[in-house]
């Protein structure tokens, strides 16, 4: 899950930071905001903190209740310096709208306000979104300021040309559109690479087991999940090759697909795509069975009384991937379980196939899982290094959209290769 600090300066294109907000969170990043007094009176506090989840801190003397963490962070044992804390936990600090009066202090240096400060103070990448009357952006003075911030390394995500918020005023200076915002923040933080250099291998799908020419065994499983997977992986900057069964959703951009049908097929294309990657995100819904034989042409209904189908296992590809691995490589699992007993099932499978951790969802809910948009998910993880089989991490993650679940997903694998 990436971490977006979002700064609020006071102009009125702040309502289209709600609307960055609302789909941030719908794509798993977590965000907190920092409002200068006047952007107060354009949008209210309790609005930002209502789509963010988190308190809105206007003031680097104001008390931050949740301790300069983002949600879904764990709170530091101390109270801690805003301005520092909280870009040191962002991935990217984007300032949006920013005003000419913002940008102006920005390129000076100044500290006046709790959004410069975080300004100075940023590690990560540093976005500016300018947002105002079009005779303010061209005069020479904004366009020396903004030319001053570019050499410095910060991101100008350029206005638009349209109509102004002043009645029969057209021209450029329009902030630019939600969700230009969004995926100028997910660029950066894929630039800021901190997956840059992995290569994950994502499988997404179900698997077809053909009975005869045309018939199959198969499962509902969308690929949605695996998707969710890969696209995350993508934008903290990884390689991502997706081996999609039976997928008939577009892929995430910039990821390498190998399209592939039976369980076969599937473990083939792993098998040869494993050696090289760091990351394996088995989410592909693999049949435990196919049938023994399969029959030439078509099977013809006329003159049957019934159809018996032997079923043999299939090869169990997570297994074989897994005893082949190397040091180094990072394997996570997905168990679709029914009922009750599905995180024990969950832990044996992470125990039994030397697994780091393992995905395990209730598919007995017909509102997660399989050919949804959501899921419900428990995350188990091994015991750190030289701990042996116990403890076992266990984390449960509401119902949420899926691309939110992957990123916490992800978050468990950073947290897995950080403790070696």
């Amino acid at each position: 899950m990436s971490r977006i600090l979002l700064g609020v300066s006071g102009g009125i294109a702040a309502y289209k930071a709600l609307e960055l907000i609302r789909l941030a969170t719908g794509a798993g990043h977590s965000v907190r905001v920092i409002q200068t007094s006047a952007s107060r009176r354009f949008v209210g506090e309790a609005s930002f903190s209502a789509l963010s989840g988190a308190p809105v801190l206007h003031s680097e003397f104001q008390h931050d209740p949740a301790l300069g963490a983002f949600p879904g962070q764990p709170r530091p044992d101390h109270t801690p310096l805003s301005h520092l804390a909280l870009v040191a936990n962002a991935h990217a600090y984007l300032i949006a709208p920013a005003t000419a009066d913002t940008i102006a202090k920005l390129a000076a240096g100044m500290a006046d306000n709790l959004l410069c400060s975080c300004a100075l103070a940023a590690p990560c990448p540093l976005l500016v979104a300018p947002a105002m009357n079009n005779r303010m952006y061209q005069h020479p003075a904004t366009l020396a300021n903004l030319a001053t911030l570019r050499r410095r390394g910060v991101h100008i995500i350029d206005p638009g040309v349209g109509r102004l918020a002043s009645q029969g005023e057209q021209g450029v200076g329009r902030m630019a559109e939600p969700a230009q915002l969004l995926a100028a923040c997910e660029q950066a933080i894929a630039a800021s690479g901190s997956w840059e250099g992995l290569r994950v291998l994502v499988t997404a799908g179900g698997t077809r087991e053909p009975i005869d020419s045309v018939r199959y065994i198969g499962n509902s499983s969308s690929g949605r999940m695996g998707l969710a997977l890969a696209g995350a992986a993508r934008r903290r900057g990884a390689e991502v090759t997706l081996v999609a069964a039976n997928v008939a959703l577009a892929e995430p951009e910039g990821t390498r697909r190998v399209d592939v049908s039976s369980a076969a097929e599937l473990g083939s294309a792993c098998a040869a795509e494993f050696p090289a990657c760091d990351v394996l995100l088995m989410a592909a819904a693999v049949a435990d069975f196919a049938p023994a034989e399969v029959a030439e042409g078509k099977l013809k209904k006329a003159g049957r009384q019934g159809l018996a189908i032997d079923l043999a296992p299939t090869a169990d590809v997570l297994a074989g991937l897994s005893s082949m691995r190397r040091p180094g490589q990072t394997l996570v699992g997905f168990a679709a379980e029914h009922g009750p007993d599905a995180v024990a099932h969950a832990r044996a499978k992470l125990t039994g196939k030397g697994l780091d951790a393992v995905v395990v969802n209730d598919i007995s809910r017909a509102d997660i899982g399989f050919d949804s948009e959501h899921n419900e998910v428990t995350i188990l993880t091994r015991a750190p290094a030289g701990n042996g089989a116990e403890p076992i991490g266990e984390r449960h993650i509401a119902r949420a959209a899926k691309p939110v679940i992957a990123a916490a997903i992800l978050d468990a694998v950073e947290g897995l290769r950080a403790s070696g």
